[in-house]
C-alpha cells in the first residue's frame, strides 16, 4: 500500500509537498476506510480538491511520471533521451534545477523509500531504505552524482555501478539483472498505475477484455445493472481483420500497414443489449447497441472505468483518476470511490483521485484525513495541504463550508458581467 508520495520543483509544485495516506488516530469509518498493512493503518482512498490551474493534475502527473520513469529508464531505447521532467518555470532559482520525487510503501511486512532527483540529463541523486523488523531504516544503496554505493543488504546491485546510465535509475538497472529486492520495488511501481478521467479511450478496451474472463463479466454486468443505465448485458468481440483493414487508407506503406494490423489485433469494439417492450409489457430477446455510437458518454465512461477499478480491487494495487467526475452523475461518482471506502475492498486497494465533487465530502462516508486540497498562491506555486489542518465542528457541511471557501482550494471568480457592461458603454 501507498504511504506517502513527495514532489518538489515539478511543474507548479515549486517547494516540497507530501500526500500522506497515513490515518489519524481517530477510528472514524476504521472498518471501511481504514486498511491495515505491515503495522500501518493506511487509507483506502485520498480526494484532491483545487480550482483549475490549481495543481491537480500536476500532483497526479509526477506521480504517473515517477512510474513511468522507474518502469523505463534501464531500458536500451532509453539511450540518449531525456528525463521526463519539468522544472518549476516560473523563478529563475528552480527552472535549472533538479526535479525531487519520494515515495513511500509498503510491501507485506517491509516498508520502502525510494527516491531520486533527476534533470532533463541526468539523475543527480538516488535512495532506497528498507525497513523490516526495527524501527530503524536500513539503507540499500545511495547515489550522489556518479557514485553509486549499494548497501551491505544490497549485494544484487554490486557491479552494477558502471552498468547505469547517467540518465537511468540504479534502481531499474538492477530489477533488469533480476536483483530480487529492485524486482519487488519494481513490480510495485508497475501496479502503481494511473488513468485520466476525461478520455476513457485508454482504458475502455481494458474493460472489453477484462469481459472475456467469466468471473470479471458477471461482475461488470451487474455493476452495470446496479448504475441504473439501462442495460440488460454486455458482449466484447474482437474487430474482425476485414473491418481493421477498411479504414486503413488505402496509400499507407505496406510496413506500415502490417505494423497496424500487428497492434490492432487486440482491439474490442462492445456491444450493450437492452429490454424492449411491446407497449407496456417485456418483449423476448433484447436489442444490441453500440457502445460508442449508441451509448451515452457518461454510461461509456462509466462502464470504461469499471475494468481498471475491479482490476485495482481484486490486485490489491493504486489506481491514480483525474478528473473522476467528469461526465459522471454525483451519485455514481460516490458509488465507485465507495467501493474502495468499503470492507468488501478485502486487499487493501487504493484510490487516489482528483475531483470537484464537492457532494463527496460527506461526513457520513469520508474521513477528513482523506481529503486534501491544491491552490496556486500569487507567483503561480502549488501548495498541498489536507482537511485535517483546520478545525471543523463535527456537525459541518464539509461539501457545503468548501465551495464557500473555508478551507481554500477555490476559484475567486470576479463579477464576469462587468466585462459585457462594459463592453457596452
Amino acid at each position: 500500500m501507498l504511504i506517502e508520495f513527495t514532489v518538489a520543483n515539478f511543474r507548479s509544485f515549486r517547494e516540497k509537498y507530501t500526500l500522506s495516506l497515513q490515518a489519524a488516530t481517530d477510528k472514524w469509518l476504521e472498518d471501511d476506510n481504514v486498511g491495515h498493512v505491515g503495522g500501518y493503518r493506511l487509507l483506502k482512498t485520498a480526494a484532491i480538491y483545487g480550482p483549475n490551474a490549481g495543481g491537480k493534475s500536476n500532483l497526479m502527473m509526477a506521480m504517473r511520471h515517477m512510474r513511468q520513469w522507474v518502469l523505463g529508464s534501464s531500458k536500451e531505447g532509453q539511450a540518449g533521451e531525456k528525463i521526463p521532467v519539468s522544472p518549476f518555470r516560473l523563478n529563475t532559482k528552480t527552472e535549472s534545477a533538479p526535479s525531487f520525487f519520494e515515495v513511500m510503501f509498503v510491501v507485506g511486512q517491509t516498508r520502502y523509500r525510494y527516491g531520486f532527483e533527476a534533470d532533463a540529463e541526468r539523475v543527480r541523486t538516488e535512495w532506497l531504505l528498507s525497513r523490516a523488523d526495527s524501527t530503524r531504516e536500513t539503507t540499500l544503496f545511495t547515489r550522489d552524482g556518479e557514485t553509486i554505493t549499494p548497501g551491505a543488504e544490497f549485494r544484487e546491485g554490486n557491479g552494477l555501478e558502471e552498468r547505469t546510465r547517467p540518465n537511468a535509475l540504479f534502481l531499474s538497472v538492477v530489477a533488469q539483472f533480476n536483483g530480487r529486492i529492485a524486482g519487488e520495488v519494481v513490480v510495485w511501481f508497475d501496479h502503481f498505475r494511473a488513468i485520466s478521467g476525461l478520455n476513457d479511450d485508454g482504458y475502455i478496451g481494458f474493460t472489453a477484455e477484462l469481459l472475456r474472463n467469466d468471473t470479471m463479466r458477471q461482475q461488470i454486468v451487474e455493476l452495470m445493472h446496479k448504475a441504473d443505465v439501462g442495460i440488460e448485458d454486455l458482449r466484447s468481440r474482437q474487430v474482425s481483420p476485414e473491418k481493421l483493414s477498411a479504414i486503413i487508407p488505402p496509400n499507407l506503406p505496406k510496413s506500415l500497414r502490417a505494423q497496424f494490423l500487428k497492434a490492432a489485433e487486440q482491439a474490442f469494439e462492445l456491444k450493450t443489449f437492452h429490454r424492449k417492450f411491446d407497449g407496456d409489457k417485456p418483449m423476448e430477446g433484447l436489442v444490441e447497441f453500440d457502445l460508442a455510437m449508441d451509448e451515452s458518454a457518461g454510461t461509456a465512461k462509466y462502464l470504461g472505468l469499471l475494468g481498471p477499478f475491479l482490476d485495482t480491487l481484486s490486485e490489491g494495487s493504486v489506481l491514480l483518476v483525474d478528473e473522476l467526475e467528469a461526465r459522471l452523475h454525483p451519485r455514481l461518482t460516490k458509488a465507485l470511490v465507495g467501493l474502495f471506502n468499503s470492507s468488501a475492498n478485502r486487499k487493501n486497494a487504493q484510490l487516489v483521485f482528483a475531483t470537484h465533487d464537492a457532494g463527496l465530502l460527506d461526513a457520513r462516508t469520508v474521513r477528513r484525513d482523506q481529503v486534501w486540497f491544491v491552490e496556486k498562491d500569487p507567483q503561480g506555486a502549488s501548495s498541498l495541504y489536507p482537511l485535517t489542518d483546520f478545525k471543523i465542528r463535527k456537525e459541518a457541511k464539509i461539501g457545503k463550508e468548501y465551495l464557500l471557501g473555508q478551507f481554500g482550494g477555490v476559484p475567486h471568480i470576479g463579477d464576469m458581467r462587468e466585462t459585457l457592461l462594459h463592453a457596452t458603454e
